[in-house]
């Protein structure tokens, strides 16, 4: 068993019977639900009612039965189960490389509580030190959000391509760029800030103060580690 299933292993452990759930987005949480999937056919749990946090995931839970709604429709959700890209101590998170980090933090704001599951790869000491920063810009005026995003101290800005060249797109239909830091990211809540206030960038894959546990798979073991 792989250390992505161990994490979504022990994840589902804290899903109970009548819970309106999150599902996340990205291959860990891939395998969430296939075993949330599982438990339900098996009835272990029951009455599960879920939110999705990207078009495929929903497309994924609905292939394998699991009843599904939306934002306009549940207020507050009981558990988010999802992955990050890079954690660090003070589970701070960055996530999106995905595509999905808009979506994601909408869904992730409304629970109770969200769990974080990742391989021991994704434990840092420091935000943005093994890859970038994805931030979902607006597809009018990029080369302008890019310049801004450049100007920022420490930070080297790109347009997110696909292979053939074309802009990355996400589900709401704007663009992504990778924000590069050789130094890692010295203030996550002033970067927040920054680029929060920008007309033109939609969101940033900084998560900050966010997650409740995070549970993290290794050779030697899975651990949750609790705000």
């Amino acid at each position: 068993m792989d250390l992505k299933t161990n994490a979504a292993k022990k994840a589902l452990e804290y899903v109970k019977s009548g819970m309106v759930l999150g599902l996340g987005s990205g291959s860990t949480a891939k395998i969430f639900v296939d075993l949330l999937s599982e438990k339900l056919k098996s009835g272990e749990l029951t009455d599960i009612i879920c939110v999705a946090t990207s078009k495929a995931t929903e497309e994924h839970a609905v292939s394998l039965g699991i009843m599904m709604s939306d934002l306009n429709k549940r207020e507050k959700l009981d558990l988010v189960v999802d992955g990050a890209d890079e954690v660090d101590p003070d589970l701070q998170l960055i996530k999106g490389l995905g595509r999905a980090l808009l979506r994601e933090k909408l869904v992730e704001i409304h629970a109770e509580e969200f769990i974080v599951i990742v391989d021991e790869s994704k434990m840092v000491d420091k935000l943005g030190t093994k890859g970038p920063l994805p931030v979902e810009i607006l597809p009018f005026a990029h080369e302008a959000h890019l310049r801004f995003m450049n100007s920022i101290e420490g930070c080297r800005a790109e347009h997110w391509l696909e292979e053939n060249g074309e802009a990355a797109m996400t589900d709401n239909g704007n663009y992504l760029a990778k924000l590069w830091f050789n130094e890692g990211i010295e203030d996550p809540y002033l970067l927040a800030d920054v680029l929060s206030i920008r007309p033109g960038i939609i969101e940033h894959g900084l998560f900050l103060d966010l997650a409740t546990r995070i549970v993290v798979a290794a050779e030697e073991g899975t651990r949750v580690i609790e705000k």
